[in-house]
This record gives C-alpha cells, structure tokens and sequence, in this order.
C-alpha cells in the first residue's frame, strides 16, 4: 500500500520531486523518521509515498529517487533484496546505490575499513565449511593473530553474530564459562550456511553505551548514544530488531575522527546517509562496530532541524541532477 503526501503549492516549488521511502510491511509503522521525513520532503516541495520493497504493483520508475529506509526484512531473503535493488536502480535513482547496498550488507566490510587504517573492532570472521570448535578455540586464545582484523585485549565474554544481519537479530552475547551455548549457536550459523563474527565484548559499553554518529547529505549531522543491546544470558532477538534506547549525545573529537575515517574510507561516492556505530575498546579509544548504508535508523527526531536539512538536501540534489541531464 502507498500513501501519499498532498501535493505541496507549485507556486513556491516549480519543481516537485517525486520521492519513495522505501520501506517493508512489518516494518513501517515501527519506523519514527518515517513521518518526521515525510513531512519535512513534503515541506521541502517533494511528493512523498512509503512503498514497501516488494511490492510487485509498485512502478519505480514513477518516482525521481527512491530512498532506502526501514527494508528491515532483507537479512532473510538477501539475494532477493539485491536483485530489486538492481532492477529499481534501472527504473529510478536508488539511494544508497546498489554497489554501496551489496558491500555494506555484508560485515566483511569491517576488513575493508580495517585495510584502510580504521581502528574497527576486533573481529575473527568464520566462514560456511569451517570447524565451529577450532574456530572458538583460536578466538578464546586470543592475541592479534587470531583475528582477521584488529588486535584484541584480553576479554572475558564475546559475540557471536551473523555477516549478514540487522537489528542485532542472531547475534548473542556469551561469557567464556557459556562456549558450549556459543558453539550451538555457531554451528547453527554455519549449518544454515551462513558467514559470521566473532568478537570480543567490549564491557565499556554497558556504562557508556555506543555512539551513532550521523552523515546526511555528506556532511555530519548529529549523533546519539545507544544504550547495549546484548544482555549477558541473553536470548536472541524477537522481530525485526532489538528495543533501543536512544538519547542525543555530542561526539567527542576523537569519536569524530575516527567516524570520518570510517566515512572517507568507503570505497564508493559519499553516500546520501551513513550511521557510524562506535563503540570504546579497553583502553577507552573508539572502535567502528558498524558502518549503515543500508537502511539505518537515522534518529531524526532526537536533532532539531536534521529531517529539515536532510530534505532540503535531497530535494536540491535531486534538482541539479535532473538541470544537468537537461
């Protein structure tokens, strides 16, 4: 189902941008930027509908972009995802590209970023045919030569989490006294042939939770802190993501500087969002734990006028374009 915004005067915007924020079906009510975006759009002079990614009676090349926002249900049907990815990038302008949406699905961009010289939490990628015990045995041992990216202090619980994942969905948090809960879970993983991480937990997290800092239109914008998600004995996690709680947090400069790492060390044009989850290692320095290109929360309603700039910029963008192809 599609609902649209009334259309906004002509008079003060000659050129109305047709816009989908694209979305899934259990996922847009639980959105909040959803109608903080929509209004600003609408403010801005836009035309705005909320499709949801699979919906086959939709016709993408009726609007000027389409910009991925809640497609929370991907993680399941990942090759399905990419594949509309492709097609609606043939019919319209797909924000974020599909280029930059099949690299940053995949976790294993964490050694892309590590590559390039981003501090990045240590993370031992296990891959679909390995053994899930030599795997753990080698991660518990620890030292930086048991990782694939990073070098780890000692730590004394970890993560075990998918390659492909979202909302903290499959991803479970273990002490070393809980492996044999932890190899369930990642024979599990593997058994479903799927990739994985392993990593340790970084406990300064629990008092000083993480910090997403926010690029929007290129440049930063805000940032939030994020309570944990990753409860010791723990389940795993019900829907479409994990219970976040969310307050408005002023980066310090190093947390600044290491998010503009991360942010110039995609491989790709500046994105038109990107969320850079970090997180503090035991010596207090932060530590990418997640780059979002996909289809991140942007937490629009926690930084006044971000939706507003956010709108403005994508409305304007998307004139240049159109003035340049004429």
């Amino acid at each position: 189902m599609i609902d649209m915004i009334p259309r906004v005067s002509a008079e003060n915007h000659p050129v109305q941008q047709r816009i989908a924020l694209v979305s899934a079906r259990g996922a847009l009510p639980l959105d909040p930027d959803m109608p903080v975006l929509v209004a600003a759009l609408a403010a801005a002079g836009a035309t705005v509908a909320t499709p949801c990614w699979d919906d086959p009676a939709v016709d993408w090349g009726r609007f000027d972009a389409a910009l991925l926002r809640s497609t929370w249900d991907y993680v399941d049907r990942i090759d399905e995802f990419l594949a509309w990815c492709e097609r609606c990038a043939g019919r319209t302008r797909l924000l974020n590209p599909p280029a930059i949406v099949r690299w940053n699905t995949d976790k294993h961009y964490l050694a892309d970023l590590a590559r390039a010289g981003v501090a990045v939490v240590p993370t031992r990628f296990v891959e679909p045919g390995s053994d899930a015990d030599a795997e753990l045995v080698a991660f518990l041992a620890g030292g930086a030569a048991a990782f694939c990216v990073g070098a780890s202090d000692a730590f004394d619980e970890f993560v075990v989490k998918p390659a492909i994942g979202a909302g903290s969905r499959d991803a479970a948090r273990y002490g070393r006294g809980e492996v044999e809960r932890a190899r369930a879970h990642v024979q599990r993983l593997l058994g479903e042939g799927r990739s994985l991480l392993l990593q340790p937990y970084l406990a300064r997290v629990d008092a000083q939770g993480e910090t997403a800092v926010l690029y929007l239109g290129g440049a930063f914008s805000h940032a939030i802190r994020k309570g944990p998600l990753l409860r010791s004995g723990g389940g795993m996690v019900q829907g479409l993501f994990a219970p976040e709680d969310i307050h408005p947090r002023a980066p310090e400069p190093a947390e600044l500087a290491v998010a503009a790492a991360a942010y110039g060390a995609i491989p790709f044009a500046p994105p038109a969002y990107a969320r850079i989850d970090l997180l503090r290692d035991a010596g207090g320095a932060p530590v990418v734990l997640e780059l979002e290109l996909t289809e991140p929360s942007l937490f629009l309603d926690h930084s006044h006028g971000a939706a507003a700039r956010f709108a403005q910029w994508l409305v304007q963008d998307l004139r240049t374009a159109v003035v340049s192809v004429s």
